[in-house]
């Protein structure tokens, strides 16, 4: 008996070894088994391509909705992109292409102007502004939204007021670099909006948005009220869409800059070929999404016109005191409109 015992202790310790072995090399590792190790399933990739353009903010929104535009909203606005006559600033012009990047800020998406989700994203901001939900784009949109656009502008703001900011005295500001200037031009600028751009087209660079090598150079900067006022008496054209006795320029916060052009236009025409170029540039739509976030406001209708908001407007005067020699209605026909009446002059807000 005893003997038999020792050959059933002996088998099992033989049996304990042999199976350890089994397990040590046939049975597949622990890393194998381990979460870490599992095979995670495709993963996406970025392809390697100097030429594929980069994303226009840093984390781009997708265009999803879980609810669809309604029925024939977006083919309305594909249309109409190109082709909707109206007067958004007095003056005629054809689709609404130019303004697309800053109406689709407003509305919260990233989807194409084209698309559903455009339209529905439209609907729900027309149905939160008391507007029948079209999700279409018509002047009734615009209407609404652009003096929001003009009083997110501080210098507007005071204008609106009756009131001229007044200009920083010329010894406090700070002067841009030759690389920041455009054209060898001596640009001057409050010495916090200066450091505002610097740090903005840090960033714009970075993002590689910047596709000429002139892009974001400032080609006006700080305007003296005295060689503004010069200007409006020589050319007699002053008080319109696009200049005014009372610029923002004056007041060291407000800037031009190269944005892109059109061949055979400079950075600041105003020709709607020459800012649909503009608006449809990588560069700009960064502007829109991204130019808050250093303090930076835009006049639509001119998409290289940018004023920074972190400093106050200084004490100003009223502008029915400045000079009004060149104050006349505006004579620049743009893309064959007719001249405005002065009525219609007087009206149009947010000159710069």
């Amino acid at each position: 008996m005893r003997a038999l015992r020792r050959l059933l202790w002996g088998l099992g310790v033989l049996a304990l070894v042999v199976g350890a072995f089994w397990l040590w090399v046939v049975w597949p590792p622990w890393e194998a088994k381990s979460p870490q190790a599992t095979d995670p399933g495709p993963t996406f990739q970025a392809p390697v391509n100097a030429e594929s353009p980069p994303p226009l903010v840093a984390a781009p929104a997708l265009c999803v909705g879980s609810e669809a535009g309604p029925p024939g909203a977006a083919a309305a606005n594909a249309a109409s992109l190109s082709t909707l006559a109206w007067s958004p600033f007095g003056k005629p012009e054809t689709g609404w292409e130019i303004y697309a990047p800053r109406i689709a800020a407003e509305i919260g998406t990233s989807c194409a102007p084209g698309s559903d989700g455009f339209a529905a994203a439209l609907a729900r901001w027309q149905q939160t502004n008391k507007l029948a939900r079209t999700g279409v784009v018509d002047a009734a949109v615009f209407a609404v939204m652009l003096p929001r656009w003009h009083l997110a502008r501080p210098f507007v703001r005071v204008n609106r007021d009756g009131i001229c900011p007044g200009a920083p005295a010329e010894a406090s500001l700070a002067t841009a670099r030759s690389d920041e200037s455009y054209g060898g031009k001596t640009i001057q600028l409050r010495p916090a909006a200066l450091e505002a751009y610097r740090e903005m087209a840090a960033e714009a660079r970075a993002a590689g948005v910047l596709r000429r090598p002139e892009a974001l150079r400032i080609y006006s900067g700080f305007r003296a009220p005295d060689a503004d006022a010069q200007r409006c008496a020589r050319d007699r054209n002053c008080q319109g869409l696009i200049r005014t006795i009372c610029s923002a320029h004056r007041t060291g916060l407000a800037m031009d800059l190269f944005i892109d052009a059109a061949p055979g236009f400079g950075p600041d025409s105003s020709a709607d070929a020459n800012r649909l170029v503009m608006a449809r540039s990588p560069l700009y739509r960064w502007m829109v999404s991204n130019a808050g976030r250093f303090g930076f406001v835009n006049y639509v209708y001119e998409p290289w016109h940018w004023e920074w908001t972190g400093e106050a407007m200084l004490p100003g005067a009223p502008i029915a005191s400045l000079p009004q020699d060149g104050a006349e209605p505006v004579t620049e026909p743009l893309e064959g409109s007719t001249p405005r009446t002065p009525a219609a002059a007087s009206g149009a807000r947010g000159r710069r």
